[in-house]
């Protein structure tokens, strides 16, 4: 429940703010050739689904459960990627937010505010979930 409704946040979000990526800026005002780091997605920027959807579900595990599990990701060790180890699920959702940037997709600020509104998507799930008890 907690994924589907940061996908419809963040997507509404995009089609709400219709804002162009990076590539497209660049591209346009600073520099022809640049290109990203990862393929730029056929859909608006703002704001950015990895930080809306991942910090969307470390709340929830965090407020539920209250600890903080670390772990180790080898999901792709068999494909010649390293594995990663996280401190915590916020810890992974800050990472995968940021890729974002890293990747040449995403400006700085959806990110961040991706990462909020999935703290609130969490925070509105939890009070919904409450008033179920």
């Amino acid at each position: 429940m907690t994924m589907a409704d940061a996908f419809i946040s963040c997507w509404d979000e995009k089609f709400n703010s219709n804002r162009v990526r990076p590539e497209t800026y660049i591209n346009q005002f600073i520099d022809r050739s640049w290109r990203p780091l990862l393929q730029t997605p056929p859909f608006p920027e703002y704001t950015s689904g990895h930080s809306v959807v991942s910090n969307a579900v470390a709340t929830l595990l965090l407020t539920l459960d209250g600890k903080l599990w670390s772990y180790t990701d080898t999901v792709e060790v068999e494909f010649g990627v390293p594995a990663r180890s996280y401190r915590s699920f916020k810890h992974a959702a800050e990472e995968a937010a940021i890729s974002r940037l890293y990747g040449g997709i995403h400006f700085r600020d959806s990110i961040e505010n991706g990462m909020k509104q999935g703290e609130e998507v969490a925070h509105h799930i939890l009070r919904k979930l409450a008033l179920k008890k």
